[in-house]
């Protein structure tokens, strides 16, 4: 049998909220609020600024990608990318200000990482992880107006197993 009893809705609950202040209230959700989002109100309205350092498989294309190590070269000369998905694709987006650069460039990916080669020097690699599993075959690169767009369909990974769970005492 379920302890109801233990939960905090009977008679004692509701006369604790009777009691409250309603000020009291008002001051404990705004302070809450600060804690969550230290940028207050404005914060909000520039979604990338509130969560910056949160989703590390996104970097927008108008700032520096985070740096994990700032010793190494190959992590200093990366470039800036946007990696999002919709419902039956994953978008890499790419700034490529050098048309030149599309010629060395070799691109790969594996079921769930892109990798990025030899720009924007020679023998250069930016490996990215994707946010979905993608399929083998069926990806397209599109390079337009200093922006290369590479688009590869998600796969939809039906395959899944049960756990039995049993009841221990």
């Amino acid at each position: 049998m379920f302890p109801w009893s233990l939960f905090p809705f009977n008679k004692d609950m509701k006369e604790q909220m009777n009691n409250m202040n309603p000020k009291e209230i008002d001051s404990y959700v705004q302070n809450m609020m600060k804690n969550m989002f230290p940028g207050g109100w404005s914060s909000m309205m520039n979604p990338n600024e509130a969560m910056k350092g949160h989703q590390p498989f996104i970097h927008p294309m108008e700032s520096e990608p985070p740096q994990r190590d700032q010793g190494t070269p190959s992590q200093q000369n990366q470039i800036p990318i946007n990696i999002f998905e919709t419902f039956e694709d994953v978008y890499i987006r790419m700034k490529i200000p050098n048309e030149d650069w599309m010629k060395q460039m070799k691109i790969y990916h594996t079921s769930n990482q892109a990798i990025i080669e030899n720009i924007p020097e020679q023998g250069d690699r930016q490996v990215l992880t994707l946010p979905s599993l993608v399929k083998k075959k069926g990806a397209m690169a599109q390079y337009k107006d200093g922006v290369l767009e590479l688009k590869i369909p998600r796969s939809v990974d039906m395959q899944y197993t049960e756990i039995d769970v049993s009841e221990k005492y």
